[in-house]
């Protein structure tokens, strides 16, 4: 297992995160423990998770997944300081959470109290801001005039954004967190999360973790410079964009047990024409190259530069196996190029 710093955090993690929204939903106690210990072994020791899950959202399934990994390290105290463990305080919109509500400096206090409950843990290792208060170009509102940002008050949320950071400075003096970071954000916010943390002496966020993958990579090159420049360590989330880079939902397929057999919060917003054209494809390239669909995208997330740790999810201990294994694999220059290839037909198919 490789390693990369998380920011200027002074903490290595693995290349590989091993993330848990299934846990609580498609995924039992038993699974989780079973994965975690698997995990272990292949030297993972970044584990993400969050208060929103398990997923899809629901009240039934909040805080379920920090439950699990809280009964997992109740039952494995030694271990606790082998791993990196990051959660997320879920934004407005949720109305079973904090009524719905914006991310304050209150609400932060709170949720890491309950969080630290849940996990049955003394310390969050990096706390994340799930999604920003305001609106942001993400679960496919990347496109043009779906989202009007001089509609925004700049005023108003650079201010909640040092509120927000005044929580997280309470929570790291208390012991409770020792990082910060965000998700589901952009250039301009990073960028004003930087400028306040460094004007009021408060925490430095430390990472980003953004949907990327090869169905769905607009934070190249933009944010991600920004990331590398900035030492904000750049974590990929669905690197197999929703389960569908590894092939399995092609022509319409719905394997038993799959996430796209349950609701979905945000609809099957990813499954286009385009992109059926375009995984068709990438599967074709992994059969020639003798991997797996699955391995080819986690391998060519890998290799982007700038990227840190690649957050993955699995529901069978044969997904994980085989996901694990991609960062093993080092792409040729043939096999980067066909890849490129057929990139450059579907550079953002959905």
């Amino acid at each position: 297992m490789r390693y990369s710093p998380l920011g200027r955090s002074g903490i290595n993690v693995s290349r590989v995160c091993l993330g848990s929204m299934t846990w609580g939903e498609q995924n039992t106690q038993a699974d989780a423990d079973e994965q975690i210990a698997y995990a272990l072994e292949q030297g993972v020791n970044f584990i993400d998770t969050a208060e929103m899950y398990a997923v899809p959202p629901t009240p039934d399934t909040y805080g379920k997944t920090e439950q699990i990994i809280g009964d997992w390290l109740s039952r494995n105290k030694s271990k606790r300081d082998d791993i990196v463990l990051a959660t997320k305080i879920a934004g407005n919109g949720l109305s079973w959470v904090r009524d719905g509500g914006d991310i304050t400096r209150q609400a932060i206090i709170n949720a890491v109290d309950n969080s630290l409950q849940r996990l049955q843990t003394d310390v969050i290792d990096l706390y994340q801001l799930h999604w920003p208060n305001r609106q942001s170009p993400h679960f496919s509102k990347q496109w043009p005039g779906m989202i009007r940002f001089s509609d925004a008050n700049t005023e108003q949320h650079t201010a909640g954004m040092l509120d927000i950071l005044e929580g997280l400075n309470d929570c790291v003096k208390a012991g409770k967190i020792k990082h910060c970071g965000l998700s589901d954000d952009t250039p301009w916010g990073i960028s004003q999360f930087l400028r306040l943390s460094e004007e009021h002496n408060l925490p430095r966020m430390a990472s980003i973790q953004n949907e990327f993958s090869l169905l769905h990579a607009k934070d190249w090159p933009y944010l991600i410079e920004q990331c590398i420049h900035e030492d904000i360590a750049y974590l990929p989330w669905s690197p197999l964009a929703g389960g569908m880079l590894s092939g399995k939902y092609l022509n319409g397929a719905r394997p038993e047990g799959s996430r796209w057999t349950l609701m979905q919060r945000n609809g099957l917003f990813r499954d286009t024409p385009q992109s059926q054209q375009a995984i068709s494809q990438y599967v074709e390239i992994a059969k020639t190259y003798k991997m797996s669909a699955a391995q080819l995208a986690l391998a060519w997330c890998d290799q982007v530069d700038g990227v840190s740790s690649s957050i993955i999810g699995a529901t069978t201990m044969a997904q994980l196996k085989d996901n694990i294994a991609a960062f093993n694999i080092e792409l040729s220059e043939q096999a980067l190029t066909d890849i490129g290839t057929v990139f450059r037909q579907y550079p953002m198919p959905f």
